[in-house]
């Protein structure tokens, strides 16, 4: 079934959507609630997914947790994308001067720091928070768009459609965004939902080791960290925060994978 990266990956990224919606309006329980004699229930009718250390529903945090992660990884991709692409595009249009040799070497600046270092970075300037780790992984998004972009855009300067757009006299910004940036819309698509998928990941790395959201806003990352001394105790407490991460980056892989297929016309043959 050709479309089966699709669908899977698509109904679980919706529900992770829809549960982070939901949480504007309405969640089982209040998240700073705490009752400390319902600690470390398992799941039950009351609790469909179990208490925390602090008696806190598991259930009520996840959709709230949701609600983190996505608009921390949404906000830097969009910032990845925003800042990418015209330096990308820039970079093609002028490639092997001095404009396209600045933008890649500081591309490579930034690969070598990986968003933890950019994060720590920025932390011990302005603290920890969920708005600095939102910074410190879209400046790493911003050279994979970049790249990405670069790469793809390079190959379309020589085509035919171009060469006639610049004998009709349209200059190189204008070729840029009328005609090389609709031809690769599909691929930035594509690594849009991976970036999307890998800064949930980053944001609860973040969040585990302390420098992302901090209480009482809920992150997957920090359930993870404040459950890790009491895995025998309570497995539900680490296990499921653990799993959301897994389904809703499983999720976001399959539906970037699925978006490829689509948009791909040579692999919708091959795949079929």
């Amino acid at each position: 079934m050709k479309w089966r990266s699709l669908l899977i990956g698509g109904v679980l990224t919706a529900l992770f959507l829809l549960a982070a919606a939901l949480s504007f309006l309405w969640t089982p329980y209040d998240v700073e609630g705490m009752n400390i004699a319902g600690r470390l229930k398992p799941p039950n009718a009351t609790n469909w997914l179990g208490t925390d250390h602090f008696g806190r529903d598991i259930l009520s945090m996840i959709m709230v947790g949701a609600r983190t992660s996505i608009a921390v990884a949404l906000v830097a991709v969009g910032i990845g994308m925003g800042l990418g692409v015209p330096l990308g595009l820039a970079a093609a249009a002028n490639a092997g001067g001095v404009l396209d040799e600045l933008i890649s070497r500081a591309n490579d600046l930034v690969f070598a720091f990986p968003s933890l270092v950019i994060a720590i970075l920025i932390t011990a300037v302005f603290g920890a928070g969920a708005v600095n780790a939102i910074i410190a992984i879209g400046i790493f998004n911003i050279p994979v768009f970049a790249r990405l972009t670069r790469g793809a855009a390079l190959s379309l300067w020589t085509r035919e459609f171009i060469l006639a757009a610049r004998v009709a006299g349209k200059g190189k910004t204008r070729i840029s965004a009328e005609h090389i940036l609709p031809n690769v819309a599909n691929l930035l698509i594509v690594q849009g939902t991976i970036q999307f998928s890998l800064g949930i990941l980053a944001e609860a790395g973040l969040s585990y080791v302390g420098l992302g959201a901090q209480p009482p806003i809920p992150s997957w990352g920090r359930m993870l960290a404040d459950a890790q001394t009491m895995v025998a105790l309570a497995p539900h407490v680490a296990l499921i925060p653990g799993l959301a991460i897994v389904l809703m980056v499983l999720g976001l892989n399959l539906l970037g994978d699925g978006l490829r297929d689509w948009l791909d016309p040579r692999l919708r043959v091959v795949r079929t």
